[in-house]
């Protein structure tokens, strides 16, 4: 359950880097006005909700990755310890998360506006953002997964050959 837990945890962080760089295309592009990971931060911090504050980006940057990182470690429980996490559940799950913020419990608390009431340009960098998640999270799952096992396992398929299969994979 720990290595679970860390591989989905990197997994995720790596995956929420990737989602990152959606979310500076999209404010490049000039749809996403304000990040929300910023807004949400703002709006928990002391004093008034739309107002900037000190340390805001350096602080939503690292609720956001921990968020990440977070998600993806739920995401390896779930998968189990399956070998290979295919992409398409990984894509809904990383939809999941943005319905379920975006619809749910972040408007629910006050911190921002629900999507659907929200600018339609940043909703879908967001939604697009978090496909970009979920896919990527089950690729560095299963890369992490794979190297792990090709590292760690190596040793004791050397000393006991008769637990490798044909290609060298551990029965």
């Amino acid at each position: 359950m720990t290595r679970n837990l860390v591989e989905g945890a990197v997994s995720g962080l790596l995956a929420t880097a990737a989602f990152t760089t959606v979310l500076l295309a999209g404010e490049h592009l000039g749809l996403l006005g304000e990040p929300p990971p910023q807004r949400i931060t703002r709006a928990l911090l002391p004093g008034p909700k739309h107002r900037a504050k000190r340390g805001e980006h350096v602080l939503s940057g690292a609720a956001h990755f921990a968020f990440g990182g977070a998600c993806g470690a739920l995401f390896a429980l779930a998968a189990g310890r399956r070998r290979r996490v295919r992409v398409a559940p990984g894509a809904a799950y990383g939809l999941l998360i943005w319905a379920v913020s975006y619809q749910w419990w972040v408007p629910a608390l006050g911190l921002h506006q629900y999507a659907h009431r929200d600018r339609p340009g940043r909703q879908a960098v967001m939604a697009a953002g978090h496909v970009v998640y979920g896919v990527s999270l089950a690729f560095f799952l299963n890369r992490l997964r794979r190297w792990f096992e090709h590292e760690h396992m190596a040793p004791e398929r050397a000393r006991f050959p008769e637990h490798a299969a044909p290609g060298g994979a551990v029965r």
